[in-house]
This record gives C-alpha cells, structure tokens and sequence, in this order.
C-alpha cells in the first residue's frame, strides 16, 4: 500500500467538451483520447485535461471582482511569441475556444503560458 497521492487529471466544466477538448490538444500537441456528448480528455506531453459539457454552464466574467475566477491552467513555453502565434491559430480554427488576454500580474484567470518571467493569460 502507498501512501503517496498523484494529480491524475484537471475536470474543467464547459459549454461543450469536444470543442474545448480540442482546441487544448491543438495547443499543448496534445490528443483527444476520449471523446462524447458529455465528455472528453486531452492527453498531453505535460498532463491529462478533462472537459465536462454543463449545458447551464456560465463562465465567470473578467476581470469582474465579483465574479469567481473557478480555475485557471498554467503552461510553460520555450518560446512566448511562437506560443502566442499556436494559440491565435488554433483560436481561428475553433471560435469557441477562450478568449485572450494578457496581463501583468498573476491575478487574472483563465490560461497562462510563461516564459521566465513573463505570463499571458486568457479566459
């Protein structure tokens, strides 16, 4: 018996779980390994993502401070701009993905990439 515990997978609620599925593996050169009305996962390089279609779902607004931040991913990247480049690609491929933002601080919510000291993000 262990008594050690491991992260297996990040569960993130959405409008629909394919599309948002897909737009992570895109990005993160992952693969959608699941994959239904209600469900999908994204097996990455770097991690399992889980996305569960909430058809009543809301998306927190931001940077609303009165609004939930709920969850945001953190993503390192070699390279910023080449990262900024796949992201905006894979956004003109699927418009339902999460909308960009860049910030100074690590206050906002929703993606973030970083390279040394830099962080974007993006809801």
């Amino acid at each position: 018996m262990s008594d050690s515990i491991k992260l297996s997978s990040v569960t993130l609620d959405c409008p629909n779980a394919g599309a948002l599925a897909t737009f992570y593996a895109d990005i993160t050169g992952g693969k959608v390994t699941c994959l239904n009305d209600a469900w999908a996962t994204v097996n990455s390089p770097g991690g399992r993502i889980e996305f569960q279609t909430a058809p009543e779902y809301t998306p927190p607004t931001w940077p609303d401070p009165t609004s939930s931040m709920q969850v945001h991913l953190d993503f390192y990247v070699d390279d910023l701009d080449a990262a900024d480049s796949l992201v905006a690609r894979a956004r003109r491929r699927r418009p339902e993905a999460p909308k960009r933002h860049t910030v100074p601080t690590p206050r906002a919510s929703g993606r973030s990439a970083t390279q040394g000291r830099q962080r974007t993000r993006s809801r």
